[in-house]
């Protein structure tokens, strides 16, 4: 099974501003929705953001106080997440999924939802 590889994971200062990646492969069936959750240890993973395929409705944790960014290249099969003015608390370990379960042609962020999934990447914000 073909999986997604997540990159741009790094440590950054509070306040500063990471771009992750997710190289989305070409499923054999139609891929309607994508997605970033964070996990960190101890805690339940939980979602950040989802997009439809190709970039529309974006949708986002609402704790995020609109400082992300999900966005979808379908020409280079590429799911981005700009974060800007990161916290502390933003850190945590960041996976990318892609799934076909959509509402009324919306995506949102139940992780049953999504069927396949990346290796993660590791964000670490220091104070």
């Amino acid at each position: 099974q073909v999986q997604l590889v997540e990159s741009g994971g790094g440590s950054v200062q509070a306040g500063g501003s990471l771009r992750l990646s997710c190289a989305v492969p070409v499923y054999s069936y139609p891929i309607a929705c994508l997605g970033w959750f964070r996990q960190t240890p101890g805690k339940k993973r939980e979602g950040v953001a989802a997009i439809v395929t190709g970039g529309s409705y974006p949708y986002y944790d609402t704790s995020l106080e609109g400082r992300f960014t999900i966005s979808h290249d379908n020409a280079k099969n590429t799911l981005a997440l700009q974060m800007n003015s990161l916290k502390p608390e933003d850190t945590a370990m960041y996976y990318c999924a892609a799934g076909s379960v959509t509402y009324r042609g919306r995506c949102y962020m139940a992780e049953a939802d999504y069927s396949h999934w990346g290796q993660g990447t590791q964000v670490t914000v220091s104070s």
